[in-house]
C-alpha cells in the first residue's frame, strides 16, 4: 500500500465512517501529509504497512524542534489515529505509536467574562447603523445559546422554533442538537430580522442563512472574531477574548447558578461528560456555597 492511497482511503472513511466535519478531516490528513513529507526527505521507503516505531520516533523528535507541546501532542494523536485506522482495517496488526508518549499538557481556560462585561460589551454596539441590530443579536445567541462560532454562522432561519423556546444547532461532525432559547434573545433576532435583514438584498443560495454581511452573503467566522475585538478595545476591557469566550461564559454562568452539569453538557453538544468540566470551572467560594446549601450535615447541632 502506497502513502498517497492509503491517506485517500482513511480521508474516505474520516468522512463516512466517522462523521467528521471538514476542518477536523484537514487537520488529521495535514498530519499524515507532514509524514509522508518527511519521509520524502529522508528517503525512506518505508510504507504504511512496514514503518517502525523508530522511524516515527525520528520524525516526532524532529516536529518537536519547530512545534509548542500543545501541537506535538496533537500531531501523535492524529498519527495513532491514521494507524489505529490501518488496524482497524487489518492493514497492520500494531499501532507503532502506542509505545510513543505525548508531552504532558496543562489545563489551561480561557477567560470568562462577568455579566458586567458582557453587558457592557452589548451596550458599545452602535445601534445607529444597520449592522449594530444584527452585531448585538450575535452576542446575545453567543452568550445566550452557548454555541460555537461555526455553529452561529451557519444558524438558518428554518432552525428557529420560537414557539417552542428552541434553536436547531448543527455541531460538529454535522450532528444536530436542540438548544434553549430565551425570550430577550428571540426579541433581539427578531428586531435583526423583521428591522434590518427584510431590507437587505440577499444573494442566491442564501436565503435561509440568518446573519448576513452587507453584501448578503454569510458571515465568516473571522468576521466574529474582528466584531468582537472592536468591541472589547470599545470599552478598555484587558482580557483576551474570542467568541469561544462567550461559550465558556455561558456554561460557566449557568453552573455558578445551580443547572446541572448534565444539562450543559447537551446543550454544549459535548459528547463526552469530561469535556464540558474543561470548559466550566468554578472557583472555591463556588464549591463552598454548593457544599453549604446541599450538604446534609451543614448544620451545628
Amino acid at each position: 500500500m502506497k502513502w498517497q492511497q492509503a491517506l485517500t482511503d482513511y480521508r474516505h472513511y474520516l468522512k463516512i465512517e466517522r462523521g467528521l466535519s471538514t476542518n477536523t478531516q484537514q487537520n488529521y490528513s495535514r498530519d499524515i501529509e507532514k509524514l509522508i513529507s518527511f519521509l520524502d526527505t529522508v528517503e525512506s521507503k518505508n510504507t504504511p504497512i512496514d514503518i517502525h516505531k523508530e522511524t516515527l520516533q525520528h520524525f516526532v523528535y524532529e516536529v518537536a524542534k519547530t512545534m509548542n507541546p500543545k501541537s506535538q501532542a496533537r500531531i501523535i494523536s492524529g498519527l495513532k489515529s491514521f494507524f489505529n485506522y490501518l488496524v482497524f482495517e487489518d492493514y497492520r496488526k500494531d499501532n507503532p505509536l502506542d509505545l510513543i508518549e505525548s508531552p504532558k499538557l496543562g489545563r489551561s481556560l480561557p477567560d470568562t467574562l462577568s455579566e458586567n462585561e458582557i453587558n457592557s460589551l452589548i451596550n458599545a454596539i452602535d445601534l445607529s447603523k444597520p449592522q449594530g441590530e444584527r452585531n448585538r443579536a450575535i452576542l446575545e445567541t453567543l452568550y445566550g445559546c452557548g454555541l460555537r462560532v461555526s455553529e452561529l454562522v451557519a444558524l438558518k432561519i428554518s432552525d428557529l422554533f420560537f414557539d417552542e423556546d428552541f434553536i436547531k444547532v448543527t455541531g460538529k461532525g454535522d450532528k444536530q442538537r436542540f438548544v434553549p432559547i430565551s425570550d430577550i434573545n428571540k426579541k433581539y433576532i427578531d428586531i435583526y430580522r423583521k428591522e434590518i435583514r427584510i431590507h437587505q438584498t440577499i444573494q442566491k443560495g442564501f436565503e435561509d442563512i440568518l446573519f448576513l454581511n452587507r453584501r448578503g452573503k454569510h458571515l465568516t467566522r473571522a468576521m466574529i472574531f474582528t466584531i468582537i475585538k472592536r468591541l472589547a478595545e470599545k470599552i478598555g476591557l484587558q482580557k483576551r477574548i474570542s467568541p469561544h469566550t462567550f461559550r465558556h461564559s455561558f456554561a460557566t454562568h449557568l453552573l455558578q447558578n445551580g443547572a446541572d452539569l448534565r444539562a450543559i453538557q447537551q446543550m454544549l453538544g459535548h459528547e463526552s461528560i469530561t469535556t464540558t468540566e474543561i470548559y466550566v470551572h468554578v472557583d472555591r467560594s463556588d464549591l463552598a456555597r454548593v457544599m453549604n446549601e446541599f450538604h446534609p450535615r451543614k448544620e451545628i447541632y
